[in-house]
């Protein structure tokens, strides 16, 4: 189906796979990149607040396992309804279709408001437990107090822009996320220092920029300018559909959820074992991560609605061609960033700190936590397949399997091992990457790539 915009077709069985994937995950990866502006902008200005500089930033480090549990409950209901949104659409049923994004809707703005008022009520408690110390706590407080106020806006740029993307507008998804980050560059030096607030600036120039995001979405969504409008009637929720979309979001929550539950985990291990100069390393660490995998996720994400949309089409060639071609593109710029982080850390942690404590502890951290992050490809590549695929159980169990059966219990070991300590913490990164990935991508190949390869290979039988 053709859409209104100029140069877009939704119909993904149509062009070249390398052109149809490109054309859908460029816009997103430059989406995504410019997201991580949300967390890393922040974190940069942060870290360079005169005199609580590292108090500061180890302070937010500590609050956002429990923004991450909030953003994992965004992707569990708008990022599980879109891939069944697009299977839906490419069997052109789509009446059902439009009952999945309005349900998804309803969703994200009763389980923002709720959860909003939960963690408001149990976060000082909730802090402490995930290693904030006297000298942090109200750093973190401050931080995650204001960015509450903006939950409701955070859920619906992280769960309904993937619906734009779905419909085949990837330029119209990476403009919620550019408009919402270049508010944010400019608001976070204005609150931060002009105004004095410190890190409740930050976090408010954050929910201000959402807010933009937010409005330009939903503004779409509900257009004529969309080929599947957002309508009224389909924000009724319904039992069966609730069921679909929590069962195909519970990966993306999983994903994200476990990814809080690590980042605790490392905080109160490197408390216990290095002090809160760790912690602040670790900060560091996960926003250049953030970076990284972001770019990833938008080229998975571009793949995704191709991969449904083909799929339910039975054309099952290019869903192949999908596969090798998403592997290869995604495997070549993780080795490009893999080796630049290996052979010249401290000028990224330079980009956050200027305190000499605080790089000498987290240029060797770096080092080793990412000596094998080209491995998370094929954890992420064959994640991306399952849930693209509609196979929420295998997305479900990887989820689980590299960071709570294998991550986070190495956590725990590896730091009263071999007089490691605190890097113990940092190694169980590498060590996770290698044997989580290489379960999911051969579970992939075996479950999803040969079966189609023989069924193709019957039919061409048939046909001769």
């Amino acid at each position: 189906m053709k859409t209104r915009d100029r140069g877009n077709n939704s119909d993904f069985t149509q062009g070249s796979i390398p052109s149809v994937v490109m054309g859908m995950a460029v816009p997103l990866i430059a989406a995504q990149f410019v997201n991580v502006l949300y967390n890393i902008v922040d974190r940069i200005y942060i870290g360079h607040i005169p005199g609580i500089g590292a108090r500061a930033l180890t302070g937010v480090g500590v609050a956002l396992p429990v923004i991450t549990i909030l953003s994992a409950f965004a992707g569990l209901f708008g990022q599980g309804g879109a891939p069944l949104f697009s299977i839906a659409r490419g069997r052109g049923d789509e009446e059902q279709a439009g009952r999945i994004m309005g349900n998804s809707m309803t969703l994200l703005l009763t389980s923002s408001v709720v959860l909003a008022l939960l963690v408001r009520a149990v976060s000082r408690p909730v802090l402490l437990v995930l290693g904030a110390g006297e000298s942090t706590i109200s750093y973190a407080l401050d931080y995650l107090h204001v960015y509450l106020l903006g939950t409701p806006m955070v859920f619906i740029t992280l769960g309904m822009n993937p619906y734009v993307n779905a419909q085949g507008f990837a330029r119209r998804g990476m403009m919620t996320v550019m408009l919402g980050a270049a508010a944010n560059v400019l608001l976070d030096p204005l609150f931060i220092f002009t105004f004095h607030m410190g890190v409740k600036g930050a976090a408010l120039a954050t929910v201000l920029s959402q807010c933009v995001g937010a409005a330009w979405c939903v503004s779409f969504l509900g257009s004529k300018k969309a080929p599947l409008p957002l309508k009224r009637s389909g924000l009724r929720l319904q039992g069966r559909i609730v069921g679909r979309i929590v069962g195909m979001g519970v990966a993306t929550f999983m994903a994200q959820g476990t990814n809080s539950i690590i980042q605790a985990v490392a905080n109160r291990q490197l408390a216990a074992f290095g002090g809160e100069v760790y912690i602040g390393a670790m900060t560091i660490i996960n926003a250049l991560r953030t970076a990284i995998i972001q770019v990833l996720h938008g080229m998975t994400a571009g793949v995704q609605p191709v991969l449904g949309y083909n799929y339910g089409a039975g054309r099952k060639e290019r869903v192949m061609q999908a596969i090798r071609f998403t592997t290869a593109v995604c495997m070549g710029f993780m080795l490009l960033c893999w080796g630049l982080l290996e052979t010249m850390p401290e000028p990224f942690v330079r980009i956050f700190t200027g305190e000499a404590e605080l790089i000498a502890a987290a240029v060797p951290a770096l080092r080793i936590y990412y000596c094998g992050i080209f491995l998370i490809v094929l954890q992420l590549v064959a994640q991306s397949i399952f849930q693209g695929l509609g196979r929420a159980r295998q997305a479900v169990f990887f989820s689980l399997f590299r960071k709570v059966v294998i991550e986070a219990p190495l956590m725990l070991l590896l730091p009263r091992l071999w007089g490691l300590g605190a890097h113990g913490v940092f190694w169980a990164e590498p060590v996770s990457d290698l044997l989580g990935g290489a379960a999911a991508f051969t579970t992939m190949l075996f479950t999803v790539y040969f079966p189609l390869r023989r069924q193709l290979q019957e039919e061409s039988k048939c046909k001769s």
